[in-house]
């Protein structure tokens, strides 16, 4: 598994490309957007713009994950990003996660970016298994994963108190052979090879 090969991936609506270190002041903003903050969690430690310059500029270095940066076509604008990581080895597994930013939602970019970097782990990486959780709550991110193909595998209730109230968190993952039937289009079937993605 090569995960130093940080690839352009092109789509309809959004671009990713790998990270680098000028990245960080657009993804401080993103980060500290409110809506991002409540479904993305508390972070393990304080961040600071100074230690996002330091993750995004060695993003390009590590080999055991993949974090790219979802970008507008038009004007090459940072929206968010996408990521696979916590690799597994011996059941080829990686865990995936997302962040969208005021400016990319509402246009279909979510799903799209996921649908490219989902892809590419199953159709260049050879991965087996990609899952992920989520906050029952973040209906816009659970809607855009079910779009694409993840399946609800169950539910860790009431994992953390928010707003007055407990939240469960939902279990899902995709398959490569239920990928390879639907290419991230399981409601019409697509099959097409790379349906809607150029790597370069």
């Amino acid at each position: 598994m090569d995960f130093s090969v940080k690839p352009v991936l092109t789509g309809d609506r959004t671009v990713l490309r790998p990270f680098t270190e000028a990245d960080a002041e657009q993804m401080w903003e993103i980060i500290n957007d409110p809506e991002v903050e409540r479904f993305t969690g508390p972070p393990g430690h304080e961040l600071t713009p100074e230690l996002l310059r330091t993750w995004y500029g060695s993003r390009g270095e590590r080999s055991d994950r993949l974090d790219l940066a979802v970008t507008d076509p038009v004007d090459g604008g940072l929206l968010g990003e996408v990521v696979l990581n916590e690799w597994k080895p011996e059941s080829r597994t990686c865990t995936f996660r997302t962040l969208i930013g005021p400016r990319g939602r509402g246009r279909g970019i979510g799903t799209e970016a996921t649908r490219l970097i989902v892809g590419y782990g199953f159709e260049e990486l050879g991965l087996h298994r990609i899952q992920l959780d989520a906050y029952a709550d973040n209906h816009r991110a659970l809607r855009v994963y079910e779009k694409v193909g993840f399946v609800t595998e169950g539910v860790r209730r009431e994992v953390e108190w928010r707003d007055g109230a407990w939240v469960d968190e939902v279990l899902m993952a995709v398959l490569d052979h239920q990928w390879a039937a639907h290419r991230g289009h399981p409601r019409t079937g697509s099959s097409r090879p790379g349906a809607g993605i150029t790597v370069r």
